[in-house]
């Protein structure tokens, strides 16, 4: 398989939503055509999209009845969605994976393929922090600050080291940060 990314907007203050669930009224703020054709070059790369259980109920909700390009994609692409309290994935393409969701992407990241995406998703995203599974970090880095909320990487997660890939502006309120774990970097020179 290609690499483990996640791929998150997030405030300048460390949030990747709001105080409640889904509040993510801020997005509309980094939203604009270069912020959009990036999203949509991402899903040219992305064999799957994995999901914790909360990120995809609000994503199902959202997109199985949406329209437009986008719209298109987030209904096609395979989907796996890590929950232990979820009975059911019924979005279209979408698997239920009940057990740890360390192991389950270290295996699917071993099958031949595209790039696997975590989106939103930051308790399954600690998780495989801890694992030491991604590959990459794509931070859309909106200037923005909430005050609370929920954050993107949790105050208990594993510590990482980071190198900087890339650094661009997706419009003018939307800076892509890339990264990669520094031992990877390291390892790779």
């Amino acid at each position: 398989m290609g690499k483990l990314i996640m791929w998150n907007l997030m405030t300048l203050d460390g949030m990747f939503e709001g105080p409640q669930p889904w509040d993510l009224d801020w997005h509309e703020y980094a939203w604009g055509d270069e912020l959009k054709r990036f999203s949509l070059e991402q899903g040219q790369e992305a064999e799957a999209l994995l999901f914790g259980r909360r990120t995809y109920e609000g994503m199902a909700a959202h997109w199985a009845t949406a329209t437009g390009e986008t719209a298109e994609f987030m209904n096609a692409v395979p989907k796996y969605v890590f929950s232990r309290t979820l009975e059911r994935a019924d979005w279209a393409n979408s698997t239920l994976v009940k057990e740890d969701a360390g192991k389950a992407v270290a295996r699917l990241k071993e099958q031949p393929g595209k790039d696997l995406f975590v989106f939103g998703s930051a308790d399954l995203s600690a998780t495989l922090i801890r694992h030491g599974l991604f590959d990459e970090y794509r931070i859309g880095l909106v200037p923005v600050t909430l005050g609370e909320g929920n954050p993107l990487f949790k105050p208990d997660s594993e510590p990482v080291r980071l190198q900087l890939l890339q650094s661009r502006p997706l419009g003018e309120r939307c800076l892509l940060l890339r990264y990669q774990p520094a031992a990877v970097a390291t390892a790779a020179h």
